[in-house]
């Protein structure tokens, strides 16, 4: 499989899965379709599936004339079947969702919305987080509690250490900023901003990023207990 980044809107990515033996893909998360369109067209590549991790519209902008150019089917989770434009298929927590070749685990992980889902591709050991677990960061608690979007980022955090990170905006410099203010000591995340601002200044993205490089530089991983989670969310909200 191979994983095509695609930069939308002013800080959005979407993603687009490759299926390189048919010329297939999914697409994660379209906040619109242009970029889309002009990849897959250029390709040769035909979109089978839209895949949602939640709602928003800088996250499912895009659906709808994907949809209708290249008959694709909509994914995305039950809870949220009434607000995920043109959805076909209603996915359920820890379901294996499988078609053609493409394979993935689907988490709930609920905070930042209360129908929010990952896509873990486990054999590839990539997850699309979505808006719930950024590089360095996490998402603002919209529709959630402190304690779903907690425990949302330990299901994350149980996943094998080599799994790759791709969430849904390139936060990860502002996200730096806040982690280096609270762990000043934390060599490896020095290390990471050295990383991140060199990609940045050759116009590349910082995603994905790896779980063993979050458990050692995202504060919020490393947070020991839901109330020093929900102090540190509370501090990013007004840093």
């Amino acid at each position: 499989m191979k994983i095509e980044i695609i930069k939308c809107l002013q800080d959005n990515y979407s993603y687009l899965i490759i299926d390189e033996e048919n010329q297939t893909a999914c697409v994660i998360d379209p906040s619109e379709s242009a970029p889309i369109i002009n990849y897959l067209d250029n390709s040769k590549i035909n979109l089978k599936f839209i895949l949602n991790t939640h709602h928003h519209y800088d996250h499912v902008g895009g659906n709808l004339e994907l949809k209708k150019k290249y008959n694709s089917k909509v994914v995305g989770f039950i809870g949220d079947k009434n607000r995920i434009p043109e959805i076909d298929i209603s996915l359920e927590n820890n379901q294996i969702w499988k078609q053609d070749n493409f394979e993935a685990k689907i988490y709930h992980v609920p905070g930042h919305t209360s129908g929010h889902i990952a896509f873990h591709f486990f054999k590839e050991k990539k997850i699309f987080t979505g808006d719930t677990l950024f590089s360095l960061g996490c998402g603002r608690i919209f529709e959630g509690t402190y304690e779903q979007m907690y425990n949302s980022l330990k299901k994350i955090k149980s996943l094998p250490k080599d799994t790759e990170i791709y969430c849904g905006h390139e936060y990860t410099l502002q996200n730096s900023n806040f982690c280096i203010a609270n762990d000043s000591g934390n060599l490896k995340l020095k290390n990471k901003i050295l990383e991140i601002n060199k990609k940045l200044k050759n116009s590349l993205p910082t995603i994905p990023s790896t779980l063993a490089d979050e458990l050692e530089c995202n504060i919020f991983l490393k947070a020991k207990d839901l109330e020093s989670f929900s102090k540190l969310r509370d501090l990013k909200d007004n840093f």
